[in-house]
């Protein structure tokens, strides 16, 4: 286990570290800033598909006085509220320029996070500089998606959890994975591996010490709402447990390359809020995916659980374990992709660097047909779906480089650290 003092020893190292790798962190950043400016340039920034009309209209109705969940449908968790109910503190007509501040701001941290836990990993300069530039640029390899969803919060609070976690604040890693959770349901699927992670490390009393401080910020955000409106909360659960088969999902795309040779004859209705395939066959892949989905998760939380607790393991079990839950979910939409933005940089080794190639290839293969050709997809045109099924296709190759990464890893690093992050 480390002491307290050990933590705070190698928090001051990895501190140095990072003043170190300043250059990195400045192109990160200004990358980042760079690609949201030209995602707002023709043709970069035609036939956007925009959320922020829903988010003003939750926050409009708190600043009303309405409560979310009794007063209104909310179909996220209340950790989403900041964000919806600050920019119509706005003019609101410069709502959508508010939030969009706000999600710069979200990611011009998630850059710095970034380069803070690879800081703790021992990562070299150049690994530091490679981090932060594929975090930089992640915006404008997957297109005006990122300008209108509000997921950079979340993977913002997931970034900044490991960077508490990797440098030995369990309790804040715990606090603000708790907050994540509260944003949006994902980040829980990585509770499981920071319970393994601070066990091995500090022992059974912190462990439990950080998992009260989880579960009473998750108590903050949604007890108010569950006292005040258990039947909107609950409804806000179902939504999400109840949707179809997502047209862009990896089973979709499978019918519809079914279609396309001539063997299946694909329904399309439009459904919580997105277009699904409906029938028999969907229902039954839906049902389907959603359990490889569960035992991928599983598998790996196991997988995770039999290494040694290195903080390399936890940065590349975490990017595969989300990885997986994006890839075999029912539903998959391309700001899912944001999730993975603060977490692929941070595997280091070979095979980190293949991933954050396949990564890059995910993001693009995205751009090229959304927004742009969505309607023709959901019109069953061969293009967008052949582009679509090599997405999804690559999105699974991810999870297995991934899971590889977090399988060799243990393997060949004698002590917590990687020298050269190579």
């Amino acid at each position: 286990m480390l002491t307290r003092s050990a933590s705070r020893l190698a928090f001051g190292s990895d501190t140095a570290r990072l003043r170190r790798g300043a250059a990195a962190v400045a192109l990160g950043l200004l990358l980042f800033a760079a690609s949201w400016v030209l995602l707002h340039v023709t043709p970069l920034g035609d036939h956007q598909i925009v959320d922020t009309p829903v988010y003003q209209r939750y926050g409009d109705a708190v600043m009303d006085g309405q409560v979310p969940y009794r007063d209104f449908a909310l179909e996220y968790p209340p950790g989403a509220l900041p964000v919806f109910i600050l920019p119509s503190l706005a003019p609101q007509e410069h709502y959508r320029s508010a939030f969009e501040a706000l999600m710069v701001l979200c990611g011009l941290a998630t850059v710095a996070l970034v380069a803070l836990t690879l800081a703790s990993l021992g990562a070299s300069r150049e690994r530091i500089l490679l981090g932060t530039v594929l975090t930089g640029i992640a915006p404008l390899a997957l297109g005006s998606v990122i300008l209108t969803r509000y997921d950079l919060w979340p993977a913002m609070l997931t970034a900044a959890a490991l960077a508490a976690l990797v440098s030995g604040r369990e309790r804040l890693g715990f606090g603000v994975l708790g907050l994540a959770a509260a944003a949006k349901l994902w980040p829980v699927v990585l509770v499981p591996l920071a319970v393994v992670y601070v066990s091995r490390r500090r022992g059974g009393r912190t462990t439990l010490e950080a998992l009260a401080v989880f579960l009473a910020v998750l108590a903050v955000a949604f007890v108010p709402f569950a006292a005040l409106s258990p039947g909107g909360l609950a409804d806000s659960f179902s939504r999400q447990m109840d949707r179809p088969l997502q047209i862009e999902s990896l089973g979709s795309v499978l019918l519809l390359a079914a279609h396309h040779v001539g063997d299946y004859e694909p329904t399309v209705v439009t459904s919580f809020g997105s277009q699904n395939l409906t029938g028999g066959l969907p229902d039954a892949l839906a049902t389907v995916l959603t359990i490889v989905q569960v035992l991928a998760v599983i598998a790996l939380w196991i997988l995770f659980a039999t290494r040694r607790g290195y903080p390399e393991e936890l940065t590349a079990a975490s990017a595969a374990v989300v990885a997986a839950f994006v890839a075999f979910g029912k539903v998959l939409s391309p700001q899912f992709l944001i999730w993975l933005m603060p977490l692929v940089p941070l595997v280091l080794g070979g095979l980190g660097l293949v991933a954050a190639g396949l990564f890059l290839l995910v993001l693009v293969l995205t751009q090229l047909w959304f927004p742009r050709t969505y309607w023709e997809l959901v019109a069953f045109e061969a293009g967008p779906s052949w582009l679509l099924l090599a997405r999804d296709l690559a999105l699974v190759a991810l999870v297995a480089v991934l899971v590889a990464a977090t399988a060799r890893i243990g393997r060949r690093v004698p002590r917590s650290g990687l020298s050269g992050g190579s």
